[in-house]
């Protein structure tokens, strides 16, 4: 019984620290903060940022509500504990368990507070070099990412693809929308390894192949539109994918390259050429704030004197499929013997322990 009361004091602990009274303060402001706007009667004349604001609306409630549910039954638990005189305490340790996943789930959003850490996010994946190999590499992380997003109950949608010639894919970008997805994903960019027999070698030689990882924020609306449009190159092809013979036919994938940073992205998925555009420009812009904010974070590292130049090289994960099985985050130490599950979507150990570094 003394062990059960300890771990009760011990999650309720854990709680108030991650729901503490500025914390609760700030985010109850911002609930009375949206529900003002939401009341306007133009609200719904931008439908965008409308759902964008009832969505922060949507989460920041539900969070309150899980607070103080979990709070509710660790101090129901206290109660029953000492009414029963520990009595039924197998059940107890269960339910403890149970709650004690929740409040981890809250420990983990807490690191998010970037400005677009509970909003969507944008992965791109590029094939290194390795040809085949490296192609069909790109096209496991993206199945990887897809899956992840799934187990979430996240939505996910593909709106640029080049696929390998063989097989895989030279690069592919997909939008992942759901609360947190940026916070959550963000910490995944970099270079991923492989190691493996390769199922495109009749000897079935041991292959190493690596992908790199982009994650972007979807920023807000109002970022896109102070993009200078005379700034803007845009460029339209037949789209290389299948798709019918609209998409094959037709000029419909576009290419915008950003005159003063020389940044190109593309986007050809949809049959609509303004579509793309629109897919195309949401990259463009998050590209562009995430550039501002690397020559921020390098300015303040260089004032302090620590600089490292982020490169092709520097390797975040290594999933070892052969001789042996073993995925190793190579910032956290954190090692999986299940390279199989990881590679199904199975990511939140390695995410949380990203997001606390």
């Amino acid at each position: 019984m003394e062990s059960l009361n300890e771990k009760i004091e011990d999650l309720l602990t854990r709680l108030n620290r991650v729901a503490n009274e500025e914390t609760l303060q700030k985010d109850n402001q911002r609930i009375r903060e949206l529900e003002a706007i939401s009341m306007k009667a133009d609200f719904w004349q931008d439908t965008t940022v409308a759902q964008e604001t009832m969505r922060e609306l949507s989460a920041l409630t539900a969070q309150q509500k899980e607070i103080e549910d979990l709070k509710s039954n660790l101090i129901t638990a206290k109660e029953l504990l000492t009414v029963s005189g520990g009595q039924g305490s197998n059940g107890m340790e269960a339910e403890l368990a149970k709650l004690e996943e929740r409040i981890a789930s809250l420990e983990t959003l807490s690191f998010l507070s970037g400005p677009y850490d509970r909003g969507d996010a944008i992965i791109s994946i590029h094939a290194g070099q390795g040809g085949v190999e490296a192609m069909d590499w790109a096209a496991m992380l993206l199945r990887m990412y897809l899956k992840y997003a799934s187990k979430k109950n996240w939505g996910a949608e593909l709106f640029d693809e080049s696929k390998g010639e063989e097989a895989g894919i030279k690069s592919a970008s997909i939008e992942i929308r759901g609360t947190d997805a940026y916070g959550l994903l963000k910490k995944e960019a970099g270079t991923h390894r492989l190691v493996r027999q390769s199922p495109f070698n009749a000897d079935s030689l041991r292959q190493t192949s690596f992908a790199l990882v982009e994650v972007l924020p979807v920023v807000a609306e109002a970022a896109k539109k102070e993009i200078n449009p005379d700034e803007i190159e845009m460029e339209t092809f037949r789209a290389s994918g299948p798709g019918g013979q609209n998409v094959q036919k037709v000029n419909s994938a576009v290419r915008l390259r950003h005159k003063p940073s020389g940044i190109v992205v593309t986007a050809q998925s949809e049959r609509s050429q303004l579509q793309n555009r629109e897919s195309a420009l949401k990259v463009l812009a998050a590209k562009l704030y995430l550039l501002e904010e690397a020559k921020r974070v390098e300015n303040e590292r260089s004032l302090k004197g620590e600089y490292k130049t982020a490169s092709w090289g520097n390797q975040i994960r290594s999933y070892v499929l052969h001789p042996y099985k073993q995925v190793k985050d190579l910032r956290t130490d954190l090692v999986s013997n299940d390279p199989d599950a990881v590679l199904a979507g199975y990511l939140d150990p390695f995410i949380e322990a990203e997001l606390k570094i």
